[in-house]
């Protein structure tokens, strides 16, 4: 069983990933996004961590944990990245509702819900060149192991390198966006290494 605390052990690496790799994710937008991916995700992971830390509001839950993340992305991430991250988040954090801990199964069948959530927000699919190419068959492999899991949403992301971006700002520069790897897709694939690094430590 999976408790409070390791899911905030899993914002907290989440965040030093992004910390780790934000000029990385900015610099994989800047062809073919805004060129801030990665300092909006750190702005946004950093106000998770600062969130969670001060204890208000008080998080009791693994659900909790993951709304309160998921809220304050939406609040402080600009672009899309703050509602299609906030939105995965929160929406896993609802299907756990207020368990104290929660089962691999739980947390599987959470993050189904959330990547639902996120697909339907953003009207894309598998194949669009969005974040959805590394959670899909990220969560897909969840089934298997955490590092599975991390493993596949990797592979996904770099599958995205050929593809024509079909949603978001990339999809504007039509066959430009070829060649090119997602960076939605690589940060995705580095918040469930960052599960995966977590569900490991405590193996």
């Amino acid at each position: 069983m999976r408790d409070t605390d390791f899911f905030r052990r899993w914002m907290d690496t989440a965040t030093a990933a992004v910390e780790r790799e934000a000029d990385r994710l900015t610099e994989l937008d800047s062809p073919i996004g805004d060129a801030d991916h990665g300092s909006n995700l750190l702005r946004g992971f950093m106000a998770v961590r600062a969130s969670l830390a001060s204890g208000e509001p008080a998080v009791t839950s693994p659900g909790e944990v993951l709304q309160l993340a998921g809220r304050t992305l939406i609040s402080t991430v600009g672009g899309a990245s703050g509602p299609l991250y906030g939105t995965l988040l929160r929406r896993a954090g609802k299907e756990l509702g207020d368990a104290p801990a929660v089962s691999d199964d739980a947390l599987r069948e959470a993050l189904y819900a959330g990547v639902g959530a996120v697909a339907q927000l953003g009207g894309a699919a598998p194949g669009d060149k969005t974040m959805l190419d590394a959670l899909v068959p990220g969560v897909a492999a969840l089934g298997t192991s955490y590092r599975a899991a991390a493993d596949a949403a990797e592979e996904g992301a770099r599958a995205t390198v050929p593809l024509q971006a079909r949603k978001g700002r990339a999809s504007y520069l039509g066959e430009r966006s070829i060649g090119h790897q997602d960076p939605g897709a690589t940060s995705s694939a580095l918040l469930l290494n960052a599960l995966a690094e977590v569900a490991e430590d405590g193996a």
